[in-house]
């Protein structure tokens, strides 16, 4: 094990809460940052995140705060994990505090709300271009990591030093950390599986079969393949752990928040009762509508994508879209090569 760190985590949600607790487990020191009061006192105190991940003991060694300043104070290493789009504002908040030394890494995935920027982008322009940074994705659900689950990731930084920094505080006994340097891929697969995984939930939730599921999937990793190498991404990002990992699991597991929404909207539900039903951000909702922006900007044509769109805006129902999809003509699976 490297030798132990202090560590900053933004985020006290159960994505947060889980990666705090897997680096603590780890041996490092690790201070975890939130805005609820509440949350933040039942986890220093009763260790245990009991809004989050209820009934899972946490290490005595995790501290928790909503002192930002104090959380920030010495650390070694900062992971923010907060929704896409509170990105921008933490990383405002989190810039004039941190140590010269310390740099940035995230396991948030989604695009900056409105301008549709990666979130590399973003960290770039808010924090300049000396801080190392890196962005931690593939197939993790927060609890089974938090139950010290098999679970394996990726971590992709233009620093390939800082990269394998941030994987080896995260490699334990059952957590595999494998390091990239694509973060242009990495980044859109982490966001747009959430807008596929919609598309199964919703098939799952008109019970259209596991036929129609497959078909989903793979035709949603070629949406993904299509896009990745129009905006400069690497194919093998895609079909690893960043791309064909993480789809599957989002499409498949219904601890996806995603995939619970398509659920719900298969079974007739609204968006904003599916969504309340759900009580955590749903990244999808936002995040269709950059994926559309990234694939209109390319001259990329994304029908799963744009399916999704649509339902999310009212624009279709599930069974419009569906039929929509289905009347597409029919033509060679890869007409020229596998990215057009």
């Amino acid at each position: 094990m490297t030798d132990p760190l202090r560590i900053c985590v933004l985020g006290a949600g159960s994505w947060g809460t889980a990666l705090a607790t897997l680096m603590a487990r780890n041996g490092h020191r690790v201070v975890l940052w939130g805005r609820d009061a509440a949350v933040s006192a039942a986890i220093d105190g009763a260790h245990e995140n009991t809004r989050y991940l209820p009934g899972i003991p946490l290490p005595e060694s995790l501290r928790a705060t909503t002192d930002l300043a104090a959380a920030m104070a010495g650390v070694d290493l900062v992971l923010v994990v907060v929704p896409s789009h509170a990105f921008t504002e933490t990383l405002h908040a989190l810039a004039p505090l941190r140590p010269a030394n310390a740099g940035v890494a995230w396991a948030t995935k989604g695009f900056e709300p409105g301008s549709g920027r990666f979130l590399h982008e973003v960290a770039e322009d808010i924090l300049g271009p000396d801080v190392p940074l890196a962005v931690v994705t593939g197939p993790s659900f927060a609890k089974e990591v938090a139950l010290d689950l098999p679970t394996a990731v990726t971590v992709h930084g233009q620093d390939a030093a800082f990269a394998q920094r941030v994987a080896e505080v995260l490699h334990g006994p059952t957590f595999r950390a494998y390091t990239g340097e694509d973060m242009v891929g990495a980044e859109l697969g982490g966001a747009m599986k959430n807008v596929l995984a919609v598309a199964t939930g919703v098939a799952d939730g008109m019970q259209l079969g596991l036929n129609a599921r497959a078909g989903l999937i793979t035709r949603g990793l070629n949406e993904m393949l299509r896009l990745s190498a129009a905006i400069g991404g690497k194919p093998e990002t895609l079909m690893g752990l960043a791309g064909l990992g993480d789809l599957v699991l989002t499409c498949t597991g219904d601890l996806s928040r995603n995939r619970r929404l398509g659920l719900a909207l298969g079974r007739g539900q609204s968006l904003d009762e599916a969504v309340r039903a759900i009580g955590q951000v749903v990244e999808s909702v936002q995040t269709a509508n950059e994926v559309m922006r990234q694939a209109e900007r390319h001259g990329i044509d994304l029908p799963i994508s744009s399916a999704v769109r649509a339902v999310l805006h009212g624009d279709l129902t599930p069974a419009e879209g569906l039929r929509q999809l289905l009347a597409r003509e029919q033509k060679p699976e890869y007409p020229q090569t596998l990215f057009r």
